[in-house]
C-alpha cells in the first residue's frame, strides 16, 4: 500500500510502515492475551465467539475464491476438468501442491498452444 501511492519520498519507507500498520496490532493482542489463552478458552462465550469467528472466515474466503479466482479463471467446461483434476489429484491422491502447480501449468500451456 505504501509503495504502491507513487509517493515522492520513499516508497520503500511507507511500504515499511504500511507492512508494520496491518501487522502490528494483531501481533499484539497475540502477545497480550496468549498468557490467559487456556483459561480464556474454557469459557463457553469465548468458544461460541471463537465458533463465529471460524464462520466468518471461512465465508470470507469463500467469497474471494468465488469473485476473483473463479470468475476470472474458470472460463469453459476444459477449466473446470482441469481444475477439478487437480482438486483430486491434491486432495485423493495427496500429490504434492508443487507437482500440480507445474502439471497444471504445463497442461495450460499446452491447451494454449493448440
Amino acid at each position: 500500500m505504501g509503495a504502491a501511492i507513487r509517493p515522492t519520498f520513499s516508497p520503500l519507507a511507507l511500504a515499511a510502515l504500511a507492512l508494520i500498520a496491518i501487522f502490528l496490532p494483531g501481533l499484539l493482542v497475540i502477545v497480550a492475551v496468549l498468557p490467559f489463552w487456556n483459561e480464556l478458552r474454557q469459557r463457553p462465550i469465548v468458544q461460541a465467539s471463537l465458533r463465529g469467528v471460524n464462520a466468518a472466515v471461512v465465508g470470507v474466503l469463500a467469497a474471494a475464491f468465488i469473485h476473483p479466482v473463479w470468475s476470472s479463471a474458470i472460463l469453459s467446461a476444459f477449466d473446470l476438468v482441469v481444475a477439478l483434476a487437480a482438486f483430486g489429484l491434491l486432495m485423493r491422491w495427496k500429490t504434492p501442491p508443487w507437482i500440480i502447480v507445474v502439471a497444471v501449468a504445463a497442461v495450460s500451456a499446452i491447451a494454449s498452444a493448440i
